[in-house]
C-alpha cells in the first residue's frame, strides 16, 4: 500500500504540474495577443498618408492611407455582414497618379440593385490590406462575381497592382455600398477561456488525487 500511496503521489504531482504549466502557457499567449491587437489598433487608427510606391505587406499590413482619384467598376464578393444578411463586397479600379489599384468600397446588400456606375472621382481615406480568404472550398467566379478577395486574381482580371485599400470614408459618397473598416474583431483571442479551463482541471485533479490518496491511506490504517 505504501508503495502505492506514493505512486499515486508522484502521478498526481506530475499531472498537475503538467495542467498547471498549460494554463500559465495560455495566460502567456493572451498578453501576447493583446499585445498583438493594441498593435494593430494602432496601425488601423493612426493618421493617414499617401500610398508607398512599392508597399510590401510586412511593412504596410494596415496602413492608413488616403489618395484622390477616379473609381470605376470592378467586381462584386459574396460576403455576409453582421446585422445586413447576404450581400456583396465591391472591389472597385481606383486610379490615382497614374497607378490603377483596387479598393474596397464596402457592402451592399443583395437585394439592393442600385450600385455606383464609374467613372467617378473621389477622395478615399482606408487601410491596405492583404486578404487571405480562399480556401479549397472556395468556388471559381461566376462572371463578376467572386466568392473570396482573391487579390492576385482580381488584379490580374482587372489589370491592377496586387493592392487592395480597404475604405473608411469615400467622398463624395456616390454609392450603395457601405464602408466596412478594417478592425480587430475578427483575431480571435480565447486564451483567457483556455487558460481558466486548465486551471478548472488543476483544481479537479488535485480533488480527484487528493481522494484517491485518502482512499489508499484508509485501508493501511
Amino acid at each position: 500500500m505504501r508503495v502505492k500511496f506514493i505512486l499515486t503521489l508522484i502521478f498526481g504531482i506530475a499531472g498537475l504540474a503538467l495542467l498547471l504549466w498549460l494554463g500559465f502557457w495560455q495566460v502567456s499567449r493572451l498578453n501576447w495577443k493583446l499585445d498583438l491587437i493594441a498593435d494593430v489598433e494602432a496601425r488601423i487608427q493612426g493618421d493617414p498618408v499617401a500610398i508607398p510606391e512599392t508597399p510590401t505587406w510586412d511593412a504596410h499590413r494596415y496602413l492608413p492611407v488616403t489618395a484622390t482619384g477616379i473609381a470605376d467598376d470592378g467586381v462584386q464578393v459574396f460576403a455576409s455582414a453582421r446585422g445586413q444578411g447576404a450581400g456583396y463586397r465591391m472591389i472597385s479600379v481606383f486610379e490615382t497618379d497614374g497607378r490603377r489599384l483596387l479598393l474596397d468600397r464596402g457592402f451592399r446588400r443583395q437585394d439592393s440593385h442600385t450600385d455606383f456606375n464609374g467613372p467617378a472621382e473621389i477622395t478615399i481615406t482606408g487601410n491596405m490590406h492583404w486578404p487571405d480568404e480562399l480556401n479549397e472550398f472556395t468556388p471559381p467566379p461566376e462572371g463578376n462575381t467572386w466568392y473570396a478577395r482573391d487579390l492576385e486574381a482580381i488584379s490580374m482580371s482587372l489589370g491592377t497592382e496586387p493592392l487592395l485599400i480597404v475604405a473608411r470614408t469615400v467622398t463624395p459618397d456616390l454609392y450603395t455600398a457601405r464602408p466596412v473598416p478594417l478592425t480587430t474583431e475578427g483575431i480571435p483571442n480565447d486564451h483567457l477561456g483556455y487558460a481558466i479551463t486548465w486551471f478548472s482541471l488543476a483544481f479537479f485533479w488535485v480533488v480527484m488525487t487528493s481522494a484517491v490518496l485518502w482512499r489508499i491511506r484508509q485501508r493501511t490504517l
